[in-house]
């Protein structure tokens, strides 16, 4: 195989894989009658967007950020109040929702990418609360702890509001969204970018000495898994019609690392596959007991001790083990 069929190959198996894995979505839509389940499928999608993001961070920068929710609440915020004043149409304030939290993120990356290890979680953890008690104090613009209720207007992009707020129809649009995400960041992960970011994860200072700038590859990274929790913060926003402080407390942003340890960062689909998991053994456990949060806390020991790859990355190994065996 030539050098230029190499990608192309990659390329299309990709899109294969994607487009089997939209249909399999959109299949799973109509054969789920139950509409608490598809409600629970559909948050679970959201959230798996959002791990993603999380996920793409520790992938590509080998960094841990606790501050993340503050550009999914943002997001949230930025449509919540460009529609409450008036001061965009439904489709622009989406489109602010997802600029602003990335440029604010390449902006304030271009500064703390610079800071290692446990120094750059403490300080994303600082950035995520400032936003969170401007939320909870600011009552004449945020509405302080009881939120604000998203008017959003009949139709939004050609589409009627109801396909946003129906659980069958809202999680087609998540999970083609998630699947086309997945397979855009997977692409990046074998262009030059992805793998410069990753020999620059490994190495700063060989990168450095090799002659290529790092800070604003490293804040690239930074921008684009906000971008997609910005990304995740408008559906849930299209989804719920509300939002309140709690989308930017640093809970969630905790949340969100569990389920892309759970699944396997290393792994494109890790995260989100680490965040459907959580979600519906969180659901469970529940159900079960109301200290449903230590039953999760075992789950991550014992996923971070015996499966330090993740479940995802176990299922990936197992399969790959499979398909060598059989060959």
């Amino acid at each position: 195989m030539s050098a230029a069929a190499g990608p192309s190959h990659a390329l299309l198996k990709g899109a294969l894989a994607a487009g089997i894995a939209i249909a399999a979505g959109v299949l799973g839509s109509f054969l789920i009658q139950s509409n608490l389940l598809m409600t629970l499928m559909t948050q679970a999608v959201i959230t798996g967007v959002l791990a993603t993001g999380v996920g793409f961070l520790i992938r590509q920068n080998g960094a841990v950020s606790f501050g993340h929710a503050a550009f999914y609440g943002l997001a949230g915020y930025i449509i919540a109040l460009s529609l409450r004043h008036g001061v965009a149409t439904s489709e622009v304030a989406i489109l602010l929702a997802l600029a602003l939290p990335t440029a604010l993120a390449f902006l304030l990356g271009l500064v703390i990418v610079r800071i290692p290890g446990v120094a750059f979680s403490m300080l994303t953890l600082a950035v995520g609360q400032a936003f969170y008690e401007f939320a909870m104090k600011a009552r004449h613009v945020a509405g302080g702890e009881d939120g604000l209720a998203v008017n959003l207007p009949p139709q939004i992009f050609g589409l009627s509001v109801s396909w946003f707020q129906r659980p069958q129809s809202m999680f087609v649009i998540c999970w083609i969204i998630l699947v086309l995400a997945l397979f855009a960041l997977s692409l990046l992960a074998r262009r030059p970018f992805g793998r410069l970011t990753a020999a620059i994860r490994e190495n700063e200072e060989r990168a450095r000495f090799i002659g290529y700038e790092t800070i604003v590859p490293r804040a690239l990274v930074f921008a684009l898994s906000a971008f997609i929790v910005a990304l995740a913060g408008v559906l849930f926003t299209l989804y719920n019609s509300f939002v309140s402080p709690d989308i930017l407390h640093w809970s969630l942003s905790g949340s969100a690392l569990i389920m892309a340890i759970i699944g396997g960062p290393k792994l494109i689909w890790g995260p989100a596959f680490g965040a459907i998991i959580f979600f519906f053994a969180k659901d469970i456990a529940g159900n079960l007991t109301e200290h449903w949060q230590g039953i999760i806390g075992i789950v991550l020991i014992v996923v971070t001790v015996l499966l330090p790859v993740g479940l995802g990355g176990a299922l990936a190994q197992f399969g790959w083990r499979r398909a060598k065996s059989g060959a």
